[in-house]
C-alpha cells in the first residue's frame, strides 16, 4: 500500500495496542495498591523506562538538545501531563476504586480528546460524530450498569483530564523534536519531576518490600506501559490525530473489564458486556469516519 494510504491502518492499529497495553497497567495499579505506594509505584516505573528507552533515544535526545532547549516549556508541560501526573493519579485511584470502574472513567477522555481538537479547529465528519457519541453512550451505560463509585473516583477524573491533555498536545509537538529522543527526554523530566514527592513518600510511608509480586509487575509497567505504550500511542497521534485514535480508546474499559475478571476476580454482568458491544461499535464507525 501506497504510505499515505496505510498511514490511518497503522496509526489506528498502534493506537488499539497502547489501548490494550494501558488496560494491563490499571489491573497493575489496583494489585499493587495495598503493597507499593503509588508515588513509589510511578517513580519506580519511570526509572525502568528510561534504563530501557535509553539505548534508543540517549544519542537522539543528545543531538536534538538545543531544539529541547528550544522548546523546553513543551516538553516540560508534556512531561507534567503524561508522565509525572498521570500514573500516579491512576496509582493513587487505584487504592480504593475497582479496575473496571477506572477503566470505565478512562473512556472519558477521547471526549477531551476530541474537544481539544475541535477547539483547535479540526473538523469530524458525521461518522465520526456518531461513532464518538454511540461508545460515549455505551460508556455512560456501561458507568450506570457497574459502577460503583468510590474517593478514589476523583484521582481518576483528574488522571484522564491529564491523559486528554497530553494526548491533545502532542498533536503540536514541534516536527524536530524526535520520537525517541523526546520519549527519553519526558521519562526523564517526569521522573525528576516526582523526585520531591517519592522522597516524602520514603519518609512517611516507608519503602515497600520487593519481591515476585512487586518487581514483575513493576516491570511490566516500566517495559511495556511504559517504553512501548508510550511510543506506539505517540505515533499513532502522529498519523491519525488524537480525535481519532481517542476512538480507539474507548475500547480501555472493555479491556480493563475483561482483564480484571480475569486476573482479580472482578464479576463483569450482562448489563456491562452489552454495553461494551455499544462502544466497540462506536469504535469501529468512529475510527473508519473520514474527515
Amino acid at each position: 500500500m501506497p504510505r499515505n494510504a496505510a498511514a490511518p491502518a497503522v496509526g489506528l492499529a498502534l493506537a488499539a495496542l497502547a489501548t490494550l497495553v494501558w488496560s494491563g497497567s490499571f489491573v497493575t495499579s489496583r494489585a499493587l495498591h495495598d503493597s507499593v505506594p503509588p508515588v513509589q509505584h510511578a517513580f519506580w516505573r519511570w526509572v525502568v523506562a528510561l534504563v530501557v528507552v535509553a539505548p534508543f533515544g540517549a544519542r537522539q535526545a543528545w543531538r536534538q538538545r538545543r531544539v529541547i532547549g528550544r522548546h523546553a516549556g513543551f516538553v516540560l508541560l508534556a512531561s507534567l501531563l503524561g508522565v509525572t501526573l498521570y500514573n500516579t493519579l491512576v496509582n493513587e485511584a487505584g487504592r480504593t476504586t475497582p479496575a473496571a470502574t477506572m477503566g470505565m472513567i478512562m473512556a472519558a477522555s477521547p471526549v477531551l480528546m476530541a474537544l481539544f481538537e475541535r477547539a483547535s479547529g479540526v473538523r469530524f465528519g458525521g461518522r465520526r460524530v456518531a461513532g464518538l457519541l454511540i461508545a460515549c453512550g455505551g460508556v455512560l451505560l456501561l458507568v450506570g450498569e457497574g459502577a460503583d463509585f468510590g474517593p478514589g473516583d476523583a484521582w481518576m477524573i483528574a488522571a484522564t483530564c491529564c491523559f486528554a491533555a497530553y494526548s491533545a498536545l502532542l498533536r503540536r509537538r514541534p516536527a524536530e523534536l524526535g520520537g525517541a529522543g523526546f520519549l527519553l527526554t519526558t521519562f526523564l523530566v517526569g521522573a525528576v519531576l516526582l523526585l520531591p514527592a517519592q522522597g516524602v513518600s520514603l519518609a512517611v510511608q516507608g519503602g515497600f518490600e520487593p519481591s515476585y509480586e512487586t518487581v514483575l509487575p513493576l516491570l511490566y509497567v516500566g517495559i511495556v506501559s511504559s517504553a512501548v505504550a508510550f511510543f506506539t500511542w505517540n505515533k499513532a497521534i502522529a498519523l491519525v490525530g488524537a480525535a481519532r485514535a481517542g476512538v480507539v480508546y474507548y475500547l480501555q474499559p472493555v479491556c480493563v473489564s475483561l482483564l480484571s475478571w480475569v486476573l482479580l476476580g472482578e464479576q463483569t454482568g450482562w448489563g456491562q458486556a452489552l454495553c461494551m458491544v455499544l462502544i466497540v461499535g462506536g469504535v469501529v464507525l468512529g475510527a473508519a469516519g473520514r474527515r
